[in-house]
């Protein structure tokens, strides 16, 4: 059991990576609320399964410029000045939001301007957030870093969708949107205790030619190519989530399922990442990923045909679980292997890997529902 218990040295040995721990911890409870909040506020408005996919178009143009851009920005400027100013952006989104809920009219245009908003914010700060792991741990603390990082998200996204789905049914949107402000304003203050990390070297200006030439980079490491293109194919065709209001209140008949179904995956993600300290004794990486990419597809055609909820949910947790360990790997790969002058603007590329596959996955689950 030893061998299996997740390592905490970063934890123990660096104060910005626990500063930053917990501001991601913070952060993702915060933003899983509104992750639940949102689509369930499209549904009700609109009663259409569609229009709770169309959420997912709204954000990948933002995903695409910004992130790509973000990372360009995080290979020039100040990466602990770009995150603050991101996490003030994102808490006026929120503003937006609990404002909107308040109104008595909810509008749902405005969801999805706002959806976009935060998709901006997000994607700009994205790749500092990643770029700075490296700089704050030893390179042999990299996959225990990378390991308590996914704990942080997922200790976010177990308790985030569960708080979400119980502040939808009983207080309203409005306390839900009200939590993930809270949640962002302390994010951003622990972010802003963070100490200097100067760039080693000499920079390249934000521009086109320089994220041409992170773009380049990527396409030629077929290592990273891989990883990318496995994730972006398994989110794709098997991204269910943009039903999950419609099967929780129509299926079931009861609405609070909605945060055990979000829930589902995070259970299994964390038990995935509490049991993370075999992963630092596996060096085919790339077969780890390709294998759990399988594993998470499979799970989630075993839940789609599950007769039971109780199964479901079981099959939701073994698709979390094998998604945390795709995740651990790839990010591994990435932190070991790209130089720190082009690790901003290649966050933003793996940032578009891991984003627009779920993104494109709620367009099909909602199209195909």
């Amino acid at each position: 059991m030893g061998r299996l218990r997740i390592d905490t040295s970063p934890l123990r040995t660096s104060r910005d990576f626990r500063l930053l721990f917990g501001a991601g911890t913070v952060f993702y409870v915060g933003q899983m609320v509104t992750y639940v909040a949102v689509p369930a506020q499209v549904y009700t408005l609109t009663r259409s399964n569609t229009a709770v996919g169309a959420l997912g178009v709204v954000e990948v143009v933002p995903l695409v410029v910004f992130g790509l851009w973000g990372g360009a920005l995080a290979d020039h400027l100040d990466r602990r000045k770009l995150l603050v100013r991101a996490g003030i952006a994102q808490a006026a989104v929120a503003a937006a939001l609990v404002a909107n809920a308040a109104s008595g009219r909810p509008q749902v245009w405005l969801l999805y301007v706002l959806g976009m908003l935060a998709a901006v914010a997000g994607a700009l700060s994205r790749p500092s957030r990643e770029a700075l792991v490296p700089r704050m741990v030893p390179r042999g603390q990299l996959a225990a870093a990378v390991s308590l990082n996914s704990l942080g998200m997922q200790l976010g996204t177990l308790a985030g969708p569960a708080l979400g789905g119980a502040l939808v049914a009983t207080a309203g949107f409005g306390w839900a949107y009200a939590v993930d402000l809270v949640g962002l304003v302390a994010a951003t203050v622990l972010v802003a205790r963070l100490g200097a990390y100067p760039h080693e070297g000499d920079t390249e200006r934000p521009s086109l030619a320089g994220i041409a030439a992170g773009l380049r980079y990527a396409v030629g490491r077929k290592d990273l190519l891989g990883t990318y293109a496995v994730d972006l194919v398994a989110m794709t065709l098997a991204f269910p989530v943009a039903v999950y209001p419609a099967f929780a209140r129509d299926e079931l008949g009861h609405p609070g399922a909605l945060g055990l179904l979000h829930v589902a995956g995070s259970v299994g993600a964390l038990a995935a990442t509490l049991t993370s300290g075999w992963t630092s004794r596996v060096h085919h990486r790339g077969r780890a990923v390709v294998l759990a990419a399988g594993v998470w597809g499979a799970a989630i055609a075993a839940a789609g045909a599950a007769p039971a909820l109780v199964l479901v949910l079981v099959g939701l947790a073994v698709a979390g679980a094998a998604d945390m360990v795709s995740g651990l790997f790839r990010t591994v790969i990435w932190h070991e292997t790209i130089p720190d002058a082009l690790r901003g603007r290649l966050a933003g590329v793996e940032m578009l890997s891991y984003s627009l596959g779920p993104l494109a996955g709620q367009v099909r689950a909602g199209v195909a529902a």
